[in-house]
C-alpha cells in the first residue's frame, strides 16, 4: 500500500475510533457553544470597538468561540489523545508497524480539520440564528477558508511538540491548559480586547498566534480587516512545532 492510501485508512481508523466514543464527541462539539451562551448571557450585552467600529458583543462571541472550537481540537485534543495513547503503548505498537509516521500524522492531522470545519460550521450556524451573526462570504470566506487550514494545521503541530514536555498521561491535562488558557484570555478570546486595551496585552498577545488566528476568524465573521501576516505568524508557529515535534517527539511512554 502507499503512504496516500495507508493515511486514508488511517484516517478512517481515526475518525471511527473518535465518534465510537460519544461521550468525548459530545463534550467537544458543546463545549464551543455552550461557552458562547454563558459568555454572551454575561457579557454579550454591550459592545466592542475594533478597528474603529463598533460591534456587538453576542456576534463578538460567535467569532471568537468559532476560534476556540478550532484550537480545542486541534491543540488540546491532540496533546492529550496522544499522551494517553502513549502511556498506554498505542503509539509504540503504531510505529512498530509498516505505515509510515508522516501517514499516522497526517491522518490525525486531517480529522482534526475535519472536526475544526464541522464546529465552526455549527457555531456559525448558531451564531446566525441565534445572535444574527453574518456566515462569512465571497473573498473574505476565501481568507477564512486560508486562515482556518493554516491555523488548523499550525495547531495541530503544536499538539505533537506540546507532548514532548508532558511526561504522562496524569499531567497532560494541566499542562495543556496552562499552555494556552492564559492566551486565550490575552487575545480576547474570552474577554473583548477593543481599541482601548492596555498596550502590554496587545503586545503580549502579538508575540503568539491565539491573537493571530483569532484576527483571522473576526475578520471573516465580522468583516474587520483581514491582514496576510496574521496568516503568516501562525504559519510560522505552525512551522516550529512541526520542527520540535520531529526532534523531541516519543513513541515510547516515559519512564
Amino acid at each position: 500500500m502507499t503512504a496516500l492510501s495507508l493515511t486514508w485508512f488511517q484516517l478512517r481508523f481515526v475518525n471511527r475510533a473518535f465518534w465510537r466514543n460519544p461521550s468525548s464527541a459530545f463534550f467537544t462539539f458543546a463545549f464551543p457553544l455552550m461557552f458562547l451562551v454563558i459568555f454572551t448571557s454575561l457579557l454579550g450585552h454591550g459592545t466592542v470597538v475594533l478597528g474603529g467600529r463598533v460591534l456587538h458583543e453576542s456576534t463578538y462571541y460567535v467569532a471568537e468561540m468559532g476560534a476556540f472550537a478550532v484550537i480545542t481540537a486541534c491543540y488540546n485534543n491532540i496533546a492529550i489523545g496522544l499522551t494517553f495513547q502513549r502511556d498506554t503503548g498505542v503509539l509504540k505498537r503504531t510505529n512498530g508497524t509498516p505505515m509510515p509516521a508522516i501517514s499516522y500524522f497526517a491522518a490525525r492531522v486531517l480529522h482534526s480539520l475535519l472536526i475544526g470545519v464541522l464546529l465552526i460550521t455549527l457555531t456559525a450556524l448558531f451564531g446566525h440564528f441565534v445572535y444574527q451573526a453574518d456566515i462569512p462570504s465571497g473573498a473574505s470566506l476565501l481568507r477564512f477558508v486560508a486562515m482556518l487550514a493554516v491555523g488548523a494545521m499550525s495547531f495541530c503541530a503544536l499538539g505533537f511538540a506540546i507532548t514532548a514536555a508532558i511526561p504522562n498521561f496524569d499531567a497532560a491535562a494541566p499542562i495543556v491548559n496552562i499552555s494556552i488558557l492564559p492566551l486565550l484570555f490575552l487575545s480576547g478570546v474570552f474577554i473583548p480586547l477593543g481599541d482601548n486595551t492596555p498596550m502590554w496585552v496587545v503586545w503580549v498577545a502579538r508575540i503568539f498566534p491565539v491573537r493571530h488566528f483569532s484576527n483571522g476568524m473576526l475578520s471573516g465573521f465580522l468583516g474587520t480587516p483581514f491582514a496576510w501576516r496574521d496568516v503568516l505568524v501562525v504559519a510560522i508557529w505552525g512551522a516550529g512545532g512541526l520542527v520540535a515535534a520531529v526532534r523531541y517527539f516519543s513513541w515510547e511512554p516515559r519512564t
